[in-house]
């Protein structure tokens, strides 16, 4: 097996093409340690030098524990990345992109994955009640103290990246280096403008849930019974059920893929994988596997190439720039009624 390496948006870092991604290590996935390490390992010998966490994965960073357990007597081999933003606890201030936060997350980091420095950290989310300078500012301090060595962001929108850009630039701050959004098949909307913007930036583009969210794994079929009590259905049952008629398109859509697959002589993970590999912005494309079987299908997949015939075919699947997904982050525009609706009192006086 030849790994492909590619450099980090402008850091000089080279990494491989696939990262292993660690989210399903600990609670949330596969609880077994020795497991976790073995699988580990097999990624690092198979050629991946790239791996991603965060200190959400897991009851109480429970996925930056087992990789920094995994990497003793490593670590110098590894590309190591985490995040920091959603809750770690009780109280207000244990979560978000504020500077009080990411200087005691990244110290609670550290100290799991039991090393001296982050190659790479990441905000995870962006967050509307912090100043974006504030944010930059305190990255960019945690570079200078060699805590770690570049930051970059995951599911930004491209407003967002502008914003960031801007500033940085005008404060004389380090700027985001990389942008982890999701990518596959059956989400393309970041082609749209996300890709491109990176590109012009110079950013890395590190691409996560390759499988769909599970629809590419060839478990969930248009015929078959599914499930919505376990895995990823349970935390959005809404996304799986096959009655919903905004999910039939993307029962459709896999059943064309299997087919395809088929007829390349590859799994259809494999197949979904080598997909967001191929357009140019893209830097690697984030593996999670949750069982040792799993992770063997995606490595076997890794050097697979798909042809210009191939991708028309999935373009007419799926056009570019379409998502059959729902968006992965919605601003509080979206999600908070009151940013949306004058109250009732104003709408009145507004009548008279």
């Amino acid at each position: 097996m030849t790994m492909r390496y590619r450099p980090l948006g402008g850091t000089g870092i080279e990494v491989s093409a696939y990262c292993l991604g660690a989210m399903m290590f600990g609670s949330e996935g596969n609880t077994d340690l020795d497991e976790c390490t073995r699988m580990i390992h097999t990624a690092l010998d198979a050629g991946i030098n790239f791996i991603d966490t965060a200190d959400a994965y897991g009851e109480d960073g429970g996925s930056e524990r087992i990789v920094g357990e995994a990497l003793q007597g490593r670590r110098d081999d590894v590309v190591l990345a985490t995040k920091v933003h959603f809750a770690m606890g009780d109280g207000p201030n244990r979560s978000g992109n504020s500077r009080r936060w990411i200087v005691r997350a990244v110290e609670d980091s550290l100290r799991r994955l039991g090393t001296d420095w982050i190659d790479l950290y990441q905000v995870h989310r962006p967050d509307p009640t912090t100043d974006i300078e504030e944010t930059l500012s305190a990255l960019t301090d945690l570079v200078h103290q060699g805590k770690i060595r570049a930051f970059g962001c995951s599911t930004f929108p491209a407003d967002h990246l502008v914003e960031a850009h801007a500033t940085a630039t005008v404060r004389g701050l380090l700027r985001f280096r990389t942008e982890q959004p999701p990518y596959s098949i059956l989400a393309r909307g970041i082609e749209r403008s996300i890709l491109p913007l990176c590109q012009r930036y110079g950013m890395g583009v590190l691409t996560w849930s390759p499988l769909g969210w599970g629809f590419l794994t060839g478990r969930i079929r248009k015929d078959a019974p599914v499930d919505l009590t376990t895995g990823r259905a349970v935390h959005n049952p809404s996304r799986f059920d096959p009655s919903l008629p905004a999910n039939q398109r993307k029962y459709e859509v896999v059943e064309e893929l299997v087919t395809l697959a088929d007829e390349l002589g590859c799994t259809l993970p494999q197949l979904a994988i080598a997909f967001p590999i191929v357009h140019p912005a893209v830097t690697s494309v984030i593996l999670g596997p949750r069982t040792p079987s799993q992770l063997d299908d995606l490595l076997a997949g890794t050097e697979l190439q798909l042809d210009d015939a191939t991708l028309d075919r999935i373009d007419e699947l799926v056009p570019p720039g379409t998502d059959l997904m729902e968006a992965s982050w919605n601003p509080p525009a979206l999600t908070d009624t009151t940013l949306r609706r004058r109250p009732t009192t104003d709408r009145a006086a507004a009548d008279r």
